[in-house]
C-alpha cells in the first residue's frame, strides 16, 4: 500500500511538474501573441517613420534622393494616422482569429497617404528639382509635379481592402488553420488550470496531512519556478549579445529588446510566483506542528 502511495505521488508530481511547464508557455501566448493590446502596445513603442524612412531608403535609386526624403516626411506626418490603421487592423484582425467575428474584412481608406505624399512631393520639388528642372519654367514645373501626383494616384488606391472573399482558396485554408491552433491553444489554457487544480487535490488528498502536502507542493512549485526562471534569465542574456550583431534596421535594434522583455514578462511573474510560494510551502512543511489530540478526561 505504501509503495503505491509513493507511485502515486510521483506520478502526480510529474504530470503536475509537466502540466506547469505547459501551462506557462500558454499563459505567455495568451498575454502576449494572442493579446491584440500588448501586440499594440509594443508596435506603439516602434519608431515607425525612422523605420519607414530607412527601409524605403535601401529600395529607391541614388539618383532620386529626395524621393526618400518625401517618404521619410510623409511617414513622419502621419505617424499618428498610420498608428491608428495599423491599431484598427490589428483589432479587427484579431477577432477573427479569436473567434469573435466569423468573417475578416479589413478596409483601409489611403487618401490622407496619397495626399500627404503629393504634399511633400510638391514642396521637395520646389525646394530642391531634379536636375533635368533646374532652371525649367514654372509652368513646366508645373506640369511635372502633376504628372507625379498622377502617379501617385495610380500607384495607389483610394483603400485597401482585405476580406475571406479575395483570398485564393489556399490561403483562406492557411488562415482557417491559423485560427483553430489559436482555438487549441486557449483550450489548452483553460483545461490546463482545472487539470493543474486536480493534481493538486489529488497530491493533498494522497498525503492527506499539512506538512506532507505541503513539502511535495513545495518541492514541485520552488522546482519549478527556479529553472523557469534561470532558463529567462539565460535566454536573455543570450539575446542581449546576439541581437546587436543582427543586420537589422537601426530602430529595430532598439526596439527589439523591449519587444523580448515584455514579452517573457507574464513567464517570468509565473516563475517568480511559484518559486516564491514553492518556498513558502516547503517552511510550512517544517514549522507546522500538527494538532496532537487532547487526552480524555477521567
Amino acid at each position: 500500500m505504501k509503495c503505491l502511495k509513493v507511485l502515486a505521488l510521483i506520478l502526480l508530481s510529474f504530470l503536475l511538474f509537466l502540466s506547469l511547464s505547459i501551462f506557462g508557455l500558454a499563459l505567455m501566448l495568451n498575454h502576449t501573441i494572442l493579446n491584440p493590446d500588448f501586440v499594440v502596445s509594443e508596435l506603439n513603442k516602434l519608431d515607425i517613420s525612422s523605420f519607414a524612412k530607412d527601409l524605403f531608403s535601401q529600395q529607391i535609386p541614388q539618383d532620386e534622393p529626395y524621393v526618400a526624403e518625401v517618404i521619410g516626411n510623409t511617414f513622419a506626418d502621419l505617424e499618428p494616422w498610420i498608428r491608428e490603421q495599423i491599431n484598427d487592423t490589428i483589432y479587427s484582425s484579431y477577432d477573427y482569429f479569436l473567434g469573435k467575428s466569423q468573417s475578416l474584412n479589413l478596409v483601409i481608406l489611403l487618401e490622407p497617404l496619397r495626399d500627404s505624399l503629393k504634399d511633400n512631393l510638391r514642396e521637395a520639388i520646389l525646394y530642391s528639382p531634379p536636375p533635368e528642372l533646374v532652371g525649367a519654367p514654372p509652368a513646366v514645373v508645373e506640369l511635372y509635379i502633376n504628372e507625379a501626383c498622377q502617379n501617385i494616384d495610380e500607384m495607389i488606391p483610394p483603400s485597401f481592402e482585405f476580406s475571406e472573399s479575395s483570398l485564393s482558396p489556399e490561403v483562406l485554408s492557411q488562415l482557417t488553420e491559423v485560427r483553430q491552433a489559436i482555438g487549441y491553444v486557449q483550450l489548452t489554457y483553460k483545461v490546463l488550470i482545472g487539470f493543474i487544480l486536480l493534481l493538486i487535490l489529488g497530491i493533498i488528498f494522497i498525503n492527506r496531512e499539512v506538512r506532507g502536502a505541503s513539502r511535495e507542493l513545495g518541492i514541485i512549485f520552488t522546482t519549478y519556478g527556479a529553472l523557469e526562471y534561470v532558463g529567462i534569465f539565460v535566454f536573455k542574456s543570450l539575446a542581449r549579445t546576439q541581437l546587436p550583431q543582427l543586420n537589422i534596421p537601426p530602430p529595430l535594434q532598439t526596439w527589439l529588446p523591449q519587444l523580448l522583455k515584455d514579452f517573457l514578462v507574464p513567464l517570468e511573474i509565473f516563475s517568480l510566483s511559484l518559486l516564491v510560494a514553492g518556498i513558502a510551502l516547503i517552511i510550512v512543511s517544517f514549522v507546522y506542528k500538527p494538532r496532537q489530540p487532547s487526552e480524555l478526561q477521567p
